[in-house]
């Protein structure tokens, strides 16, 4: 008689191409072993979840741990993470004290990511504003799953424009690792003449953070990343579009014979300019959110298939840095970990649209850009077992709920109405959220090298 499997996880399976009634997924060794339709088989543990959804544990493709208090911010944010049915963080590199630009950095940063985090986590370079570029060899064969670079300057040191000339040669280095390299797509000189006029006038309500990064201030840096890569033959991607325009660009460009796609953050699949106004510097986060025409037009775009994945791009500040008066004293950057999965359930909810596309979405079209598919992002046999567990119901969002430290317990969502919650996480086949509780320990998350490159994308 075979051995009974070490966990067996039943309700509804939901993947990105089928969804199995009253199912399961069986486990051993923290990987998946079986999963189909019918009565479980017989396990050690058995964990029954009546009427909710299994869906792979989402693989949150684009966040920032560390921009308000550098690697320490690990722990906090993936333990949200955990709470939030993400089981897999792909975290960008613009650190504090210093991004991470060598493989020196990257081992410390890999140090911190085996001791404090919660979930898996892999990990973004990055290049210096001047220098550095012959560590871009070196960063992809130390296993990072992707480069970051920004048009637009938010430090010089932590966050620096990459002017034309410097990205040329940052791309032609790049381009030769295979690996895709991600653009912050901002002007600067067009937003910084827009915001010092608008200083000057003094203008500094919350709408005039959109009205100084107008949508054309996201598309002429677009324009300009994928001419480079096109001339290059790097792998270039939007790392936030707030506007269709930019997966037309995309698509565009791929037309061309370039390689080029682009990612979407949940709250520009739902907030509009009318959001920023209600929640001031609460609701501030860059690009930033545009109108109820645009954000149709992204769910156009998605349900096309011209969105590579969609992200959450937390990024947590302090509340005192979010709630000042004037908007331009205000940080960018939304908490969004524990919300992702029931916001985004909860909109496909409100479209009619099914479940399954959040397992696309959100799961495997990240994993498999990220060079982590089938590991993860999946339900498949010899996948890992990570589950998000999903209650469909009527819930409000509470932000004093975010597991993280207490300066960062707010949300642009606090209050919304909620189709589902996060019932439960499973890392590797081990329970890690119970749906009240973080069970999971600092350290229990792994650091992921890329497996594969494999941009199956768009």
């Amino acid at each position: 008689m075979a051995q009974p499997f070490d966990i067996v996880i039943s309700g509804d399976i939901v993947t990105a191409t089928q969804t199995i009634p009253s199912g399961y997924v069986a486990a051993r060794g923290g990987r998946v072993a079986a999963f189909g339709a019918g009565p479980p088989p017989a396990a050690s543990t058995h964990f029954d979840y009546p009427g909710c959804l299994i869906l792979p544990g989402l693989v949150d493709g684009h966040m920032h741990t560390g921009s308000a208090i550098g690697f320490a911010g690990i722990e906090g944010s993936t333990r949200s993470a955990a709470a939030g049915g993400i089981t897999t963080c792909v975290d960008m590199p613009y650190d504090v004290p210093r991004p991470v630009t060598d493989t020196a950095i990257l081992a410390e940063k890999i140090g911190w990511v085996e001791r404090t985090a919660h979930v898996d986590v892999a990990l973004y370079g990055t290049i210096p504003k001047t220098g550095g570029l012959g560590a871009i060899a070196e960063l992809a064969a130390a296993g990072i799953t992707a480069f970051k670079l920004s048009t637009y300057e938010y430090d010089p040191v932590r966050f620096p424009r990459i002017d034309p000339a410097r990205m040329l040669a940052a791309f032609t280095e790049i381009a030769q690792t295979g690996l895709p390299v991600a653009l912050h797509n901002e002007d600067q000189e067009l937003v910084d003449r827009l915001v010092q006029q608008a200083n000057a006038a003094g203008e500094t309500a919350a709408i005039m953070h959109c009205r100084t990064r107008p949508p054309v201030s996201e598309t002429l840096a677009d324009l300009q990343m994928f001419e480079i890569g096109l001339s290059t033959g790097a792998q270039v991607h939007i790392a936030h579009s707030s506007l269709p325009r930019g997966f037309e660009l995309a698509r565009l460009y791929r037309g061309m014979g370039g390689r080029a796609s682009g990612e979407t953050c949940i709250h520009y699949l739902c907030m509009t300019e009318a959001d920023l106004v209600r929640l001031g510097g609460l609701g501030k986060c860059n690009p930033p959110f545009r109108t109820a025409a645009e954000v149709d037009g992204l769910w156009t775009a998605l349900l096309a298939g011209d969105i590579a994945y969609v992200s959450t791009d937390h990024s947590p500040w302090p509340i005192e840095e979010k709630t000042r008066a004037d908007i331009f004293a205000c940080r960018a950057g939304l908490t969004g970990l524990q919300s992702f999965a029931p916001l985004f359930y909860t909109l496909l909810a409100e479209r009619g649209l099914a479940a399954n596309l959040m397992a696309l979405y959100a799961a495997e079209r990240s994993a498999r850009f990220h060079g982590l598919f089938p590991r993860k992002g999946s339900l498949a046999v010899g996948a890992d077992c990570d589950v998000l567990v999903l209650e469909p119901g009527h819930f409000v969002f509470d932000q004093a709920r975010i597991e993280d430290r207490a300066p960062l317990r707010h949300s642009a969502f606090h209050g919304r109405a909620m189709r589902a919650r996060v019932a439960a996480t499973f890392l590797r086949g081990t329970q890690i959220w119970d749906g009240a509780e973080v069970l999971a320990r600092p350290g229990s998350g792994r650091f992921l090298p890329r497996q594969a490159i494999d941009l199956g994308t768009g």
